[in-house]
């Protein structure tokens, strides 16, 4: 443990210290690929003003960033990367879209950076640096060793995403009991959370416990009865926590119908994916405690705050994570004696930025979070 802390101080990104020296007459070229056109060009417009904040903390005139415009389609990011590889470009950061990448294998002379959160790959030369599924479950199997839960069930929406997850939980290992794929729909929602926590057979068990008193000779019966008719159910559900693979109102549907079943947080460890901090959560007093990893709280919020003074107005989350790449991709540059190539992202490495622990290793990029809890309208660190 001494020895990785270790690592991890040495590899500690702090933008203002000079990380290196770079041949005066020598330019580092880093692409970037964004949608500054149609209707992502907000996304794209924030991307690069975080990405000018990184530049002038590092303060070194020999990096040079080059933006191109992908318009959110394919075929044009092609067109943009080509065009930034004629110009000498070795490595981009970006494209932000997942459908974006499906022709830059025809560049394998340039590794691109994408600010995915996807786990697959097109290519060894597109480098997925989104907080991806394995990581955010690495996170959680932790929390639940550390807590010594025993029994874990997943629920997953029947999204384009339950891929992602299915293959995140064989990747991070974590032990549940089954990865429930539910319906979105708000009118098959609660029936099918009702045949998850058995609803029904708990329901059942509570009539059937006071027709049983009703008809006995216990001396307290009255008041054993007046108990359990202030319960929904009874008897136990089959798990003591679970992970619900979803977001935004979809999130609040599940967590509403559970309570209808019967099932609260307070009894039951209710864990979610990252949620970015989202504030509505704050709201929602009657789900919390509400478990999510994320990025380190502390520096988003303090990195929003220096974005805010500089552009007067807040990023998106897109942002705080290219603000990180900007560094990582000069440290990388600099440990490779400023030669720039696909090798940096091939040994092991640790990387502090402001969203957390990168870790890249063979041509992957997986991040260490941190771990947070919605209680008492809060969000609270655990670890």
């Amino acid at each position: 443990m001494k020895k990785i802390i270790k690592i991890i101080l040495l590899l500690t990104f702090t933008l203002s210290m000079n990380m290196g020296i770079v041949k005066a007459n020598e330019k580092i070229k880093i692409g970037l690929l964004v949608p500054l056109t149609g209707e992502n060009s907000e996304i794209g417009e924030s991307i690069i003003k975080s990405v000018r904040l990184a530049i002038n903390k590092i303060d070194n005139p020999s990096i040079e960033i080059i933006p191109r415009d992908t318009k959110s389609n394919s075929e044009t990011t092609l067109e943009a990367a080509k065009e930034l590889a004629s110009s000498g470009v070795k490595i981009i950061i970006g494209p932000v879209f997942n459908e974006s990448l499906i022709y830059l294998n025809k560049l394998n002379e340039v590794t691109f950076l994408a600010l995915t959160n996807k786990n697959n790959n097109f290519s060894k030369n597109i480098i997925n640096a989104g907080i991806n599924a394995t990581s955010q479950l690495n996170a959680i199997n932790k929390f639940i060793k550390l807590n010594k839960i025993e029994k874990t069930i997943f629920l997953t929406p029947d999204m384009s995403f339950k891929n992602e997850i299915e293959e995140a939980i064989s990747n991070s290992k974590i032990k549940i009991l089954e990865n429930y794929i539910y319906n979105t729909d708000p009118t098959k929602l609660t029936e099918q959370i009702e045949k998850i926590t058995r609803y029904e057979v708990r329901k059942q068990n509570l009539e059937d416990e006071i027709v049983r008193l009703e008809k006995s000779d216990q001396s307290n019966k009255e008041r054993l009865i007046e108990i359990l008719k202030k319960k929904d159910t009874l008897g136990s559900v089959s798990f003591d926590s679970l992970v619900i693979s979803d977001f935004d109102e979809s999130l609040k549907s599940v967590t509403t119908s559970l309570l209808y079943t019967d099932v609260f947080p307070k009894e039951k460890y209710f864990i979610t994916l990252n949620q970015w901090f989202d504030e509505s959560l704050l709201k929602e007093t009657s789900s919390q405690p509400l478990y999510f990893p994320s990025a380190n709280k502390k520096n988003y919020d303090k990195f929003s705050a220096e974005y805010f003074e500089k552009y007067n107005q807040y990023p998106n989350q897109l942002s705080f994570l290219s603000y990180d790449l900007v560094g990582l991709v000069y440290y990388l540059i600099l440990q490779n004696n400023s030669v720039i190539d696909q090798n940096m992202f091939t040994k092991k490495t640790l990387f502090r930025g402001k969203v957390g622990i990168f870790e890249i290793k063979n041509n992957k990029i997986n991040h260490i979070l941190n771990f947070y809890k919605v209680e008492d309208e809060k969000f609270k660190k655990v670890f």
